[in-house]
């Protein structure tokens, strides 16, 4: 079951009598809780914390009846304290073993689950492992100890073409009007993290009033966004904005920037301008079409920064570039070197 689904059910009133949410993802979660929440009479909702009592408690409180409500919702939180907590997979766990919670006992829930409560929904929310690397196998554990619910909701971080695609609606249902260049800059800036995105949407929202946000106005207002000036840096000098540029290095290096970070991703931009030109591409649209069938995500207003940087750059400049790129990555790796003079010498030969 996606979100989406489990938030329609909940604005119908059709919802199963156990859920796991699993994954990292805050913002979908605070969604779904929102529109589960509405769903039930106020009082009716009681949340409990699995890192502080046990499973088997959880369980007699649901199939115990209520004098005041005949439908109830239960939030559980830090599911995955439930898991064992025994020898090496205690450790694998990363569970806190002095919690008190004792749970561990999966026939419990399953038990439950045979003969559920009419009107009861136990919600299970698993945020601690993600969905790769090293969580991988820790997340296993807690979907093999819950596989008795049957309903599962994935909760998985947006890649960055979800994020911006999200931040649109954010934007367009706060009445926010967002430059296309800002609003990948807020993007970029916070990692594609949609639940800050959204938290400064409605605050760019109310700060803008009736006009249009820059990508300057990202800069300046939202919190750790200094990243943005790199990204800034990399469109003007894809415009060849020379003053522009030199603007942005002197505002990098005053922020105390590690500007490695800022040639790695005009390294990025010239690179994705040379493999478009190679592949014939005539517009931002192809360019889009073409990374987005390599599996390189790519919205639209980035495709329009990379089709920009081809058509500033021919061939031979775009293959000077990369060579610019090489000898001021190799300057940047000097014992002892001056980052500000070599980036300032990489930039006046590169928007010449």
């Amino acid at each position: 079951m996606t979100a989406a689904q489990l938030i329609a059910r909940a604005k119908k009133r059709e919802l199963p009598g156990a859920i796991l949410l699993l994954g990292p993802e805050a913002y979908e979660r605070r969604r779904i809780k929102e529109a589960m929440t509405a769903a039930f009479a106020e009082g009716a909702v009681t949340q409990f914390d699995l890192a502080e009592m046990p499973l088997a408690a959880i369980v007699d409180d649901a199939r115990a009846l209520s004098l005041f409500a005949a439908d109830r919702l239960i939030w559980v939180v830090n599911a995955e304290a439930a898991l064992p907590k025994t020898g090496k997979a205690s450790e694998d766990d990363d569970s806190d073993a002095e919690s008190g919670a004792s749970g561990g006992d999966a026939a419990v829930l399953t038990a439950y689950l045979k003969d559920p409560t009419p009107g009861v929904v136990v919600v299970f929310e698993a945020i601690r492992f993600d969905f790769e690397g090293e969580d991988k196998r820790k997340q296993d554990r807690v979907r093999k100890f819950f596989s008795a619910l049957r309903d599962v909701v994935e909760l998985r971080c947006f890649a960055a073409h979800e994020a911006r695609a999200e931040g649109e609606s954010l934007a367009r249902r706060a009445g926010l009007s967002i430059e296309p260049e800002a609003l990948d800059v807020l993007v970029e800036a916070l990692g594609a993290d949609i639940a800050r995105i959204a938290v400064e949407i409605e605050k760019l929202a109310l700060y803008a009033g009736n006009r249009t946000i820059s990508a300057d106005d990202i800069a300046e207002l939202v919190p750790d966004a200094r990243a943005t000036t790199i990204f800034a840096l990399v469109n003007a000098v894809g415009r060849r904005d020379r003053t522009r540029a030199l603007e942005l290095l002197d505002t990098l290096t005053s922020e105390g920037i590690y500007l490695p970070l800022a040639l790695t991703f005009l390294s990025t931009q010239f690179r994705m301008a040379m493999a478009a030109r190679e592949a014939g591409l005539k517009s931002s649209q192809q360019v889009q079409a073409h990374f987005t069938r390599l599996g390189v995500p790519m919205w639209g207003s980035r495709a329009d920064q990379v089709w920009q940087t081809v058509a500033k750059f021919g061939k031979p400049q775009l293959e000077r570039a990369m060579k610019l790129i090489s000898e001021a990555d190799r300057g940047l790796r000097d014992a002892r070197p001056d980052d500000r003079l070599v980036m300032e010498q990489f930039l006046l030969k590169l928007t010449a």
